[in-house]
């Protein structure tokens, strides 16, 4: 699984970072971050992006964390960014998502001690996949900006107005229909709503998300992501119902003044039996660009704990 360059947009030059893609067992290609600035890192943290977004919502958290002493991989999961946009909607099932980071982490990138897994908004479904299926290759979870599927937060909210693109995304060949030509006006939609710092993303950054989601098959890839919650939920529920509560330390992190913030602990707490707490101050649901300084400081806080987890 040979790696090869790409694009290396600007906001990636100068700080040490590896790009590349590689194809997963299944011929899916993902192409990923890879940035490390010291040769004895203290460990491995893996950065999980969510909808409408690509990698490249870390921009500016990727450099400081790997300045603490951190290796910091952030992959576009499939269907995103500059990775291969595959039918077949089993494959947007978060399981499936998880295992694809999985083999790129341990396949690929030789990755062999535990990670820290932080995944926001979709990313941070797949980060509770990645950290339920391989709980003994995550050191810990950070997760949250999302009603996780299987918890009673999620059933309480799905069909809500507020979140009404839940039920339209899952709606079959619809939404592609309606948003193509349109993806700049969609998008802006979700950026602009969800932000407490409305500055935070501004018109490069918009543009930059309208290309890759304006890409062949991208809409479709991330409706699909929606389109799988059910099928998320009862793998959740019934994996609680087999084998109990994840061990893995897990942080609920959400921004302080996202409606998602409330919620945090509760949800985490029906999956996970020893959970933390932390929120962003000053941001909405981006929280890794709205305050990205807050952010890195709640990561490092929590991960710096678990560093000798065994």
């Amino acid at each position: 699984m040979a790696a090869r360059a790409y694009d290396d947009t600007a906001w990636r030059r100068g700080h040490a970072h590896i790009s590349g893609q590689v194809s997963t067992p299944d011929e899916v290609t993902l192409a990923y971050i890879d940035c490390v600035k010291t040769t004895h890192p203290k460990g491995n943290i893996v950065l999980i992006h969510g909808f409408p977004q690509t990698s490249y919502q870390f921009r500016h958290v990727i450099t400081p964390l790997a300045d603490a002493g951190y290796r910091v991989i952030a992959p576009d999961y499939r269907g995103a960014g500059d990775s291969s946009h595959p039918r077949g909607l089993d494959g947007f099932h978060k399981t499936s998502m998880a295992a694809d980071i999985y083999a790129l982490l341990t396949t690929h990138l030789d990755i062999a001690e535990p990670a820290h897994i932080v995944g926001h908004d979709i990313g941070a479904m797949v980060s509770h996949a990645l950290a339920t299926s391989f709980p003994s290759f995550t050191q810990s979870v950070i997760f949250g900006e999302c009603p996780l599927p299987g918890t009673s937060t999620y059933s309480a909210i799905k069909h809500d107005p507020a979140v009404f693109h839940f039920s339209f995304h899952q709606q079959p060949d619809l939404p592609e229909a309606l948003v193509a030509g349109r993806e700049a006006m969609y998008l802006e939609h979700f950026y602009a709503r969800h932000a407490h710092n409305a500055g935070a993303i501004g018109d490069g950054d918009i543009a930059h998300y309208v290309r890759k989601y304006s890409q062949a098959g991208a809409l479709r890839c991330g409706f699909d992501t929606y389109r799988a919650f059910e099928a998320d939920a009862r793998a959740n529920v019934e994996r609680v119902k087999a084998q109990g509560k994840c061990s893995v330390p897990c942080l609920a992190l959400a921004g302080r003044e996202s409606p998602w913030c409330e919620s945090a602990e509760g949800q985490a707490r029906e999956m996970y039996s020893r959970v933390e707490a932390a929120s962003v101050e000053g941001s909405g649901h981006w929280c890794a660009e709205e305050n990205p300084e807050g952010f890195v400081e709640a990561v490092l806080r929590f991960v710096e704990k678990y560093n000798d987890h065994d």
